[in-house]
């Protein structure tokens, strides 16, 4: 018992790993809110190409010795924001857009790195994530940028739904659709470049996604999945950075391989959605192809009492 309270215990004794610590359990909240929307519209693959779309601002940034961070973010956000007016346009699927910008930011940021002779250990920590060095300063940014970007996913929360559901009825009850898709774009963006010194660039969709997917597994309220998904993003950050003290390992690398065994545990073992639940009542025949129209009805009721 003493043994066990120790391994608890002897991380905080570290300034660097109670920074570590606090930086995590924030980021891993704030991606687990914002994260809820992004597996509800079924976009995640807009988290990995505005990750990656932050790199020629990194490149850039790196090339002219300044913040990487803020560097990161306009590439990012402006990425963001011509995806949503160009995926306005209806011949074109919203994935479709975000494939083109995707492979155009990561090219750019390839070709901006090339023309440096050699990397440096800042660079490589926006694209692995450095959590065990923050400062004071990095605790007050995030604590204060995850604030206002729950405070506006809150606040948005039944548009954001409703938009989701279905943009034409959407549109055609009043919302309005393209303000809406900006502001889901930028919060993303903005939730990505600041976990990018958690687990980096690489490995920052996990944090977005992983929670929330989690979640999805377990409830078919908005509410509920959100609080949950919150809960795991930030119980599997404090998780996988517990497993990185005690073995040496990557923070950042531990911090999802702890998400993804959480999702893997509920994939098998959810109540009414996991593996193990499907076997029962299906008499040993696993659905391979399911509908998604029972758990979006539960949401159409949040919809519903949008403007």
């Amino acid at each position: 018992m003493t043994d066990l309270l120790a391994f608890f215990a002897d991380p905080w004794q570290l300034p660097f790993m109670r920074r570590a610590f606090t930086v995590a359990a924030v980021v891993g909240l704030v991606c687990g809110v914002v994260g809820v929307h992004v597996v509800l519209r079924g976009m995640a693959f807009i988290g990995d190409a505005v990750a990656h779309s932050a790199f020629p601002g990194v490149a850039l940034a790196y090339a002219f010795e300044g913040n990487l961070l803020l560097g990161g973010a306009a590439a990012g956000v402006t990425t963001a924001v011509l995806i949503a007016f160009v995926s306005q346009n209806r011949r074109l699927k919203e994935d479709t857009v975000i494939g083109v910008f995707f492979a155009f930011a990561f090219g750019l940021g390839i070709v901006l790195v090339s023309t440096r002779d050699s990397w440096t250990t800042d660079l490589s920590s926006f694209l692995f994530g450095q959590v065990l060095a923050v400062d004071d300063a990095d605790i007050r940014r995030v604590a204060v940028m995850g604030a206002v970007l729950v405070a506006v996913v809150l606040a948005l929360r039944k548009e954001l739904v409703a938009v989701s559901l279905d943009r034409e009825t959407a549109r055609a009850a009043g919302l309005p659709v393209l303000p809406l898709d900006l502001t889901l774009y930028v919060v993303v963006t903005a939730t990505i470049v600041m976990a990018l010194e958690a687990v980096g660039n690489v490995l920052v969709l996990a944090l977005l996604i992983t929670p929330a997917a989690t979640a999805r597994l377990l409830t078919e309220r908005l509410w509920a999945m959100t609080l949950l998904a919150s809960l795991f993003g930030c119980a599997g950050s404090l998780a996988g950075l517990y497993v990185s003290y005690a073995y040496d390992l990557a923070a950042g690398g531990s911090v999802v391989v702890v998400l993804t065994a959480l999702f893997a545990l509920f994939w098998l073992l959810a109540p009414r959605h996991g593996l193990a639940a499907k076997l029962r009542t299906r008499g040993g025949a696993v659905e391979i192809a399911g509908s998604r129209s029972g758990p979006w009805r539960t949401l159409d009721a949040c919809a519903d009492t949008a403007p």
